[in-house]
């Protein structure tokens, strides 16, 4: 008790010097405080983000990596071959592996396009030119040539399709309701009528209220359709309107020309699956087989381009499914890949930085911090070196005398702890939203000089290439198919931007607290070495002495 005392009294006796310690400790800990709340709202955001993320993936084959396998210099056979080796998986394949267990849920959707039997009339067909070829290049894929050019307007590189059928409509075929993305994200919805049975081949359909109103249309109303082959005839198909939609999507082809109207969104109809089924398969049972322009045997039967998503729950599973599809032998030449995975990493840089920026100035604070503090009061012992010999010269242990100094320091740390944390709390959250703020900033100008480095508007509108219907890099999917099939450049784009964590709870919790109080004593011992070591080292009668 007496050391207890004793401390007490000497704090009030040096009250400037106690209080030029309190204010470096209420320096730090209202600096510890901010770097802590922030380096934890930062790391709690993160795994927020993680626990909500909800992962979309592709698999498809990597024709880049195919192409780079190839040893340089080898001849176009090579390559040939190696191509017609692999190809894009179909839906049999992708729903075998869509069983797996770390598989969450598997959707996909195919599309042609088809033109209409005069009754009905596509939306902006007056816009179209009747030669919708242009073309600066071209080879031949399968059955149809393959033109593309540079965009006009500098967007980057298209591919576009030449010597194949493009009707007026495009005709898309779904899984389930999540299949329908533009309904899931509220870009489309119905407004009168019902959506179709994805379980019946009914024929039903939906159709936008921009078809609807530009020809008249109701619900339950039928439309026919026609196969676009100009080999065929009398291929027609009767769909009845179950429901009309709203689609706020942009029908802007980006400065593109419209090559056909089935590019609009507006000439988008909607139905399910089995309903598409039936359409390919009355389409295969009556086709024509005929030789093309290049002395190429071509179908009419309409087949369409098949797009497809693995739904995960967590990076990890999307993680382990790639591991476990080519552990069952899929060639590494299919990639699943994520738009939405590859969002979420970017997303978390500035968060990242910001976590890895508060933990490294709150190493900086305690060391500078520690060091003032040992300074002090290595001072501060020299200074009352007789006191120190006059307690051991009468009986105290030198054990308890250094215990005086600790309790002397541990009780100034505290209660500037305490201040320090309420001037922290005042702080912290302004200072985190400024500090993410420049973050992102960061991460944003790192993302534009990226693309501008590679030639292209920071805005997008990249390149794009061909690759299964998948999307490469901005602007909408490209699709090509054979006869009958769908191409959409350019039209409408739904592509997406990363989308970054402005704001962050940089409150004051418990946790924040304890590791203060931790900090603090852990302050406290460090500096207070310094007193024990002085204190064990001196000899009271030889202090006595000098002191007379």
């Amino acid at each position: 008790m007496f050391i207890f005392i004793n401390a007490f009294k000497s704090i009030t006796r040096s009250k400037g010097r106690n209080i030029l310690i309190g204010i470096i400790v209420l320096a730090i800990a209202a600096s510890s405080c901010v770097a802590l709340t922030t380096r934890n709202a930062a790391d709690e955001a993160q795994s927020a983000s993680r626990d909500s993320l909800t992962i979309n993936a592709s698999l498809s084959l990597d024709r880049q990596k195919l192409m780079e396998s190839v040893p340089q210099g080898g001849d176009m056979n090579a390559i040939r071959e190696l191509m017609s080796k692999y190809e894009e998986l179909g839906l049999s394949e992708l729903l075998s592996y869509a069983e797996s267990d770390f598989v969450k849920d598997f959707y996909y959707s195919k599309s042609v396009s088809l033109n209409g039997d005069g009754e009905i009339e596509a939306c902006g067909s007056d816009e179209v030119p009747e030669d919708g070829n242009v073309g600066f290049f071209s080879g031949n894929t399968g059955g149809g040539q393959v033109s593309g050019g540079q965009r006009p307007g500098g967007g980057g590189q298209v591919f576009m399709a030449r010597g194949i059928s493009i009707g007026d409509f495009s005709i898309t075929g779904y899984s389930s309701e999540n299949a329908m993305t533009k309904f899931i994200n509220g870009t489309a919805s119905i407004t009168d009528g019902e959506m179709f049975d994805f379980d019946s081949a009914d024929m039903k359909c939906l159709i936008s209220s921009e078809l609807a109103i530009f020809n008249d249309l109701k619900v339950g109303d039928v439309i026919t359709l026609l196969n676009p082959s100009e080999e065929v005839e009398d291929e027609a198909y009767e769909f009845t309107i179950a429901g009309i939609y709203t689609d706020t999507s942009s029908s802007d082809s980006g400065g593109f020309p419209m090559i056909s109207t089935s590019m609009d969104p507006a000439n988008l109809i909607c139905v399910g699956y089995k309903t598409f089924q039936e359409i390919v398969d009355h389409s295969e049972s009556n086709a024509v087989v005929y030789e093309n322009d290049w002395g190429l045997e071509q179908s009419t039967a309409l087949d369409g381009i098949l797009s497809s998503s693995y739904v995960f729950a967590n990076p990890d599973d999307f993680a382990a499914f790639d591991e476990e599809i080519h552990a069952l032998g899929l060639s590494d030449f299919y990639a699943l890949s994520s738009l939405d995975l590859n969002n979420y990493e970017s997303s978390l840089i500035p968060l990242k930085n910001l976590s890895d920026y508060a933990a490294t100035l709150l190493l900086i604070i305690l060391a500078i911090g520690a060091v003032i503090l040992i300074v002090i009061n290595v001072f501060n012992i020299r200074e009352r070196k007789y006191e120190v010999g006059v307690l051991t010269a009468i009986g105290v242990k030198k054990s308890k005398v250094a215990l005086q100094f600790v309790t002397e320091l541990l009780c100034v740390t505290l209660i500037a702890i305490i201040a320090g944390t309420g001037v922290g709390a005042v702080a912290s959250v302004p200072v985190a939203d400024s500090l993410l703020s420049s973050q992102i900033e960061q991460a944003q100008a790192a993302a534009e000089e990226q693309e501008q480095n590679f030639g292209r508007s920071p805005a997008g509108g990249g390149a794009v290439r061909v690759a299964g219907g998948q999307q490469v890099r901005g602007g909408a999917p490209v699709m090509i198919s054979g006869n009958g099939g769908m191409m959409n450049v350019f039209g409408g784009g739904d592509s997406q931007e990363v989308t970054y964590l402005d704001k962050i709870n940089a409150a004051v919790n418990l946790r924040v607290i304890a590791e203060l109080i931790g900090i603090g004593l852990i302050l406290t011992i460090i500096s207070s070495l310094a007193a024990v070591v002085f204190v064990m080292r001196y000899e009271p009668l030889k202090i006595l002495a000098e002191r007379a």
